[in-house]
Order: structure tokens, then sequence, then C-alpha cells
């Protein structure tokens, strides 16, 4: 159990860096190419595919990286199953900070984000 820990605690990792990098190749590599990210901003209700939610973080340019945004990253819950899992962080991206559940599924190829559910802080 303690090597899925790390795994998903990488893949965690992965997502941050994914915005703060502003990287939709790693936004494609770790969530499941049938994940939905939902949340609201500004209270408005966004439903995105996993192609809308890559597209956007790679159109945020200059990176929040090369901007030299601060980083704010927390897991504040990790729940793990065998083969599913469930996150809650705390975030900050685009000046805005986030609370994230991010539920994950293991399949034959590793551990990825299967949903995003998320709302500002």
């Amino acid at each position: 159990m303690n090597s899925e820990i790390k795994n998903i605690k990488q893949l965690l990792n992965d997502y941050y860096n994914s915005m703060y990098w502003s990287d939709g190749d790693l936004v494609r590599k770790i969530f499941h190419k049938d994940a939905k990210i939902t949340g609201y901003l500004n209270d408005k209700l966004l439903r995105q595919s996993v192609e809308d939610f890559a597209s956007f973080v790679e159109n945020q340019l200059p990176s929040p990286k090369d901007k030299n945004d601060s980083i704010i990253f927390d897991i504040l819950t990790l729940e793990v199953g065998n083969t599913s899992a469930v996150a809650k962080v705390r975030d900050n991206y685009l000046g805005m900070i986030f609370i994230d559940i991010l539920s994950l599924i293991k399949t034959e190829s590793g551990w990825f984000i299967y949903n995003k559910l998320f709302e500002q802080e």
C-alpha cells in the first residue's frame, strides 16, 4: 500500500504541475480519457472534457511558473482503496485558490484522475 500512496502522491503532484507549467500534454497523460472536470467558477457552473481542460491549461501563457507565481498545493485528505482513491487538495491557479475533489482509478496502466470537482475557496 505504501507504494500505491507514493504513486498517487506523484500523480497529484503531476496534476498541480500540469497547471503550473501550462502543460496540456501532462493533463492528457494523468487524466483518464473519460474524465470530467466540473465545478463553479465565479458562480458559473463549468463542465469540461479532458481535452477542453488540457486546451485551457496549455493556453495559459505565460505559464504560472514563467510568471513566478507562488505555489500553494496541499493534500488535505487522501483515502486509498485497492483500485480507487479520493483526494481533496487545495491549490492556487491563475490568482485564485481552489478546493479540488479528485476521484482516482487504478487501471492496468496505473493511476489516473477519473473526475475532478472544484470550487473557489
